[in-house]
């Protein structure tokens, strides 16, 4: 399931979704926390969380940070590689053994931060100029705040390529990379596992690609109408997780399918 707009909005508990967890903690169901964001670690994630009312263990986080490690790894293992982000990647690209540097790196990856150096994305610009391969944790074009909009890896992604006439490959949603790196994190099969999320464009996608039945809940970014707008179509549309309550053996059962 999504972290965001499922599980939380805004720092604030989704009424229900510590319900929702601790029925399929009590049936033995496993499951795995996303996000796109991947500012923080994990643990820093479960403190968050923690202080929401929800508590997830830390192996059930699964973050872009994560998965474009893992992927890095599979692909050129103990490289390098020149980061612009914070804690969550760099923690993680440190974890499988890369070293982060500029001075001729395997790989420019770009993820969040809170602030954008131009001085860093100069020199990624000049990196990806010279050979490096791009790599961007999340196609995301913006983040929330309490403002309004923030600028996210997706835009300054842009900002790069048309500097450099280069396109980053995106590790997170909606590539089903992302998804397959979770379902192997828990040990899950697509057969049998139901992707839970709030936008059609990422979290919707990435589980109908990746082979999974899908559940849109109306507590974050779409809506009903929305759905509409899309060529494909999720199994499921709830209010909230909420409604999963008592039924996470059949999660079907009743819900209010393909709107």
């Amino acid at each position: 399931m999504d972290m965001d707009g499922v599980l939380v909005h805004e720092e604030h508990l989704v009424p229900g979704a510590d319900l929702f967890l601790a029925e399929l903690r009590e049936a033995e169901i496993p499951f795995i926390v996303l996000t796109n964001n991947s500012i923080r670690t994990p643990r820093d994630l479960r403190a968050r969380l923690l202080r929401t009312g929800l508590d997830i263990p830390e192996e059930s986080i699964w973050t872009s940070a994560l998965a474009t490690a893992t992927f890095l790894a599979s692909q050129r293992p103990n490289g390098s590689a020149y980061v612009v982000g914070e804690s969550g990647l760099t923690t993680a690209l440190h974890d499988i053994g890369y070293v982060l540097t500029e001075n001729d790196p395997d790989y420019v990856v770009l993820g969040e931060t809170r602030t954008y150096s131009f001085e860093a994305i100069t020199t990624a610009i000049r990196l990806v100029e010279r050979g490096a391969r791009f790599i961007a944790t999340n196609p995301d074009p913006t983040g929330p705040s309490r403002e309004g909009s923030l600028p996210a890896t997706g835009s300054v992604a842009a900002l790069i390529s048309k500097a450099t006439g280069r396109d980053p490959y995106y590790v997170g949603k909606p590539n089903a990379l992302m998804m397959r790196s979770a379902l192997r994190a828990i040990g899950a099969h697509s057969a049998n596992t139901l992707m839970i999320g709030d936008r059609m464009d990422t979290d919707i996608v990435c589980g109908l690609e990746a082979g999974l039945q899908t559940i849109l809940v109306l507590t974050g970014i779409s809506t009903r109408d929305s759905v509409e707008l899309f060529p494909y179509r999720p199994t499921a549309v709830l209010k909230s997780v909420a409604d999963l309550v008592g039924r996470t053996s059949d999660p079907f059962d009743r819900a209010e399918t393909s709107v």
